[in-house]
Order: C-alpha cells, then sequence, then structure tokens
C-alpha cells in the first residue's frame, strides 16, 4: 500500500453499520408510528433485542458510545425501572409468536447492574417476549466491574457469548486512554465466564491509539491470542471529538498518521490470520468453525449496529436511551437522554424520536452497501431477483465506478461487482459511491481506514 493511496482514498465516511445512516433520521418517525410498526410483526418472525445500559463507573476517553459516568448506583436502578417498563410497553405491543433469537446487552458497561438486578432484568423480559431455547445472549463487559457474584448472574441469565474490550494492554497507551486494564486481570475474566460454560468469547482490539506503536500493537495481539477467543474485533480508533467531548482529553500529537494506521492494522490482521482465524469483513476475525466465519463462508454475513453479525433476525428491537431498532419498516432510535427516556416510558408510552422509513431505492442500496461491507461485492443476479428493474440503475453505477477507477480498487465480472485486495481496505469508500444521502451535508465521520 503506498502512501499516495492511503491519502488518496482514507476518507472520512460512514462505517454503515446501517443505510441510511443515522445522520439522515429525523422526526418524522415517532413514537407513534414505531408502535404501528411494533404492531405489525407476525406470527413466526424472528426478533433480536437490544438493551442498552448507558452508564460507566469510568469514562474511557477513546470511547465514542452515549453513556455517562457515575459511582452511585441509584441512578442505575432508577434507570433499570425504567427500561424493565418499557420492556412491558413494547411486550405488549409485538405479537407473541414472534420468537427472540438473540439478546445483546451493550453500553457503556452492563456488568455495573448488580447480580440480582441482573436476574430480575432477564425474567422480565422472558416475562414479556417469547424466548427461543437456543437464543444467543451476549453480554459487554468490563473487567473492573466483575466479582464472582456477577459471574454467577451471568451464567444464570444464560450468557452464551461475552465481548471484552481489551483495546491495548500497553500501559503508556492506556493511561492516555484513561483504560487500565491489565492482561492478568483480562485473562481471570475470561477464565471465569468459561468455567461457567459460556461458550464464546469476543475479544475487542484498537489500532490509532495514541502513542500506539507496531511493536504495542504486536504485543497486544499475542496476549490477546494467549487467550485463545473465538473472535477478535480489530478497530480502528474513531477520533471525533466533534461529537464527544471527553476524546479532547487525548492528545492529537500522540495519534499516529494514517499510513502508521495502517500499518497497525495490517501487522494485527496478519498475526491474527496466521493463528488461524478467518478475516470476516473489514474488521473482525474468527475461529473457522465460529458461526461468524461460517456465515461469511455462505454469503449470510450481516452487519447492523453491532458491527458483524450472524444474526439473521427479521427485527432488531433497541431499548433503553439511544438505542436503535431495526424493522422491515425502516429505523427507529430512542432519545438519547436518560432523564427524558425515563419520562417517557415511565408515562407508558415509548421513547422512539426520531427514524426513518424506507423506500424501495434505500433497500436495494441498503443491500447493495451491506454486500459490499460483508462481502466486498455484489452479484448482478443476486439483486436483480431481490430488488426487479430498479437494480438496474446500480449496476449501472457500479460498472461507471469500475470504468473509471485508475487505481485498481475493484473490478467488474460476468455477473458482479468486486472489490481488489487492493481495494478491500477501501470498503467504506467504495459503499460510499452508492450512498445518495452523503452529499447532503448531514454528519461528520471518522476516517475511513
Amino acid at each position: 500500500m503506498t502512501e499516495e493511496l492511503l491519502t488518496k482514498y482514507s476518507a472520512a465516511v460512514p462505517r454503515y453499520t446501517s443505510y441510511p445512516t443515522a445522520p439522515h433520521f429525523g422526526t418524522q418517525i415517532d413514537a407513534g408510528t414505531y408502535g404501528d410498526w411494533l404492531s405489525a410483526l407476525s406470527d413466526g418472525q424472528t426478533l433480536s433485542l437490544y438493551f442498552h445500559i448507558p452508564y460507566c463507573d469510568r469514562l474511557c476517553w477513546f470511547c465514542a458510545c452515549h453513556t455517562k459516568h457515575t459511582l452511585r448506583y441509584e441512578p442505575i436502578a432508577k434507570y433499570l425501572a425504567s427500561l424493565r417498563r418499557e420492556i412491558e410497553t413494547i411486550g405488549g405491543k409485538v405479537t407473541r409468536g414472534a420468537r427472540v433469537t438473540a439478546i445483546h446487552f451493550g453500553g457503556g458497561s452492563p456488568t455495573m447492574v448488580k447480580p440480582d438486578d441482573l436476574r430480575d432484568l432477564m425474567a422480565h423480559i422472558r416475562t414479556h417476549f417469547t424466548l427461543d431455547p437456543k437464543a444467543e445472549i451476549s453480554v459487554e463487559m468490563d473487567p473492573n466491574d466483575l466479582d464472582d457474584a456477577r459471574y454467577d448472574a451471568l451464567a444464570d441469565i444464560g450468557m452464551t457469548r461475552a465481548s471484552l474490550g481489551v483495546q491495548d494492554f500497553n500501559p503508556v497507551v492506556q493511561k492516555a486512554i484513561n483504560r487500565i486494564q491489565t492482561f492478568e486481570h483480562t485473562k481471570s475474566v475470561v477464565d471465569a465466564v468459561r468455567a461457567r460454560g459460556v461458550h464464546s468469547v469476543n475479544c475487542d482490539i484498537l489500532y490509532g491509539l495514541p502513542y500506539q506503536t507496531i511493536e504495542s500493537v504486536e504485543a497486544t495481539v499475542a496476549q490477546i491470542l494467549s487467550l485463545d477467543p473465538d473472535r477478535v474485533a480489530l478497530f480502528g480508533y474513531a477520533h471525533v471529538p466533534w461529537m464527544k467531548k471527553h476524546q479532547t482529553m487525548i492528545p492529537e500529537a500522540a495519534l499516529p498518521d494514517a499510513m502508521e494506521r495502517f500499518r497497525q492494522m495490517s501487522r494485527a490482521a496478519d498475526m491474527l490470520i496466521a493463528a488461524g482465524y478467518e478475516p470476516i469483513g473489514i474488521d473482525h476475525f474468527a475461529k473457522p468453525a465460529d458461526t461468524l466465519a461460517i456465515a461469511a463462508r455462505e454469503g449470510t454475513l450481516r452487519r447492523n449496529f453491532q458491527g458483524y453479525t450472524d444474526d439473521a433476525a427479521d427485527a432488531l428491537i433497541g431499548m433503553g436511551a439511544s438505542s436503535i431498532g431495526q424493522l422491515p419498516q425502516g429505523y427507529v432510535q430512542n432519545i438519547p437522554a436518560t432523564g427524558e427516556y425515563e419520562r417517557m416510558v415511565d408515562e407508558g408510552g415509548l421513547a422512539a424520536v426520531r427514524g426513518i422509513a424506507l423506500s424501495d431505492d434505500d433497500r436495494l442500496r441498503a443491500d447493495v452497501i451491506e454486500r459490499i461491507m460483508c462481502s466486498f461485492g455484489f452479484r448482478f443476479s443476486d439483486i436483480r431477483n431481490r430488488h426487479g428493474a430498479l437494480a438496474e440503475a446500480v449496476i449501472a453505477e457500479a460498472k461507471a465506478f469500475a470504468a473509471a477507477g485508475r487505481d485498481g480498487l475493484c473490478r467488474i465480472e460476468s455477473d458482479g461487482f468486486w472489490l481488489t485486495e487492493t481495494g478491500k481496505p477501501f470498503a467504506r469508500v467504495a459503499a460510499a459511491r452508492f450512498d445518495t444521502y452523503l452529499g447532503n451535508g448531514k454528519g461528520r465521520h471518522s476516517v475511513a481506514v
């Protein structure tokens, strides 16, 4: 990879965990519309539930999530009461004939929730939704929150996948991002959840952090590999201080430049692949027998607000402040402010305040963008079969994109558009070529690589 090519194509573009992306959601989709969409779900459809816990007992300066710092449990307890009320309201609108096949607790730090409250929350979910006996239950975990009582509670609720944020084990990097977490502590968490029967462990690594070097990334990846995780997510740090003011605490002069970021990413990826992990999309790796790797090989890999997934549910229902849902009709987002969220759901209503209804063109472009992000291309026959004559416009755009390219990023085959090995690191840039919303000036994004 030449520095010239990297500079040319490292544009600031969306991560495409949805299309249209969140900056284009509008207030035309409100609680009333959302209620109608929920009621339209039918027997036999499958559901994925996401629960957002927007609290942390430390604020990591690299984080771009909707969360807030607290050392008191009272705000969390109050929030959980509102979350249970939202579960009741949404559960009352969704047919019990729809099956929940996946549950994800994210944040923030869901592991701040006390053990009995965690058990109570899961009992509430089971009371108001129909859970598939084989439903996957995943939890984002902060090792600093965990103790034996919480491990036991996570086992009691049926957790099947533990997701641990590592970022980097180098103490200089950790201090710069306010995330002190030793390898030994992280290993104790992995050992504890596996001892309680959790079948899958996911670890997150970040590159592009302040004071990171190729050597520190190599050392972190080697330590991660010694934990033998089933999946590894390799994310580029997104420096967006205009969105997240606490990121101003990160010394910008210590951030690696675009070429160094690319070298860090490439070295980490090479190490993971050499260890037997299969590359998944632009930033995930999984053991060959993992369901994510199987989905990638079979062409059924999906992408949503949690990143890459093999979750094929018909609808994703987000609960909690700022959470986003994806239903057949479109996207919907809850109000981010926790106080307003609590007020709205405590009054017996829904907290949805924005979203977007999908047009046929949106569905077509969402399909094409997802396939580029998941499979680095798409077959013309597939999108013709799914979208009919509407597909011809996008096929023409793909052909024009390939014909105009002078850097060998993509190619046209007899029945498809595909990124080359040179083009794969720029999948987000390629996806952006099919985004008709991007040019309207809404939203600022992180760099593509």
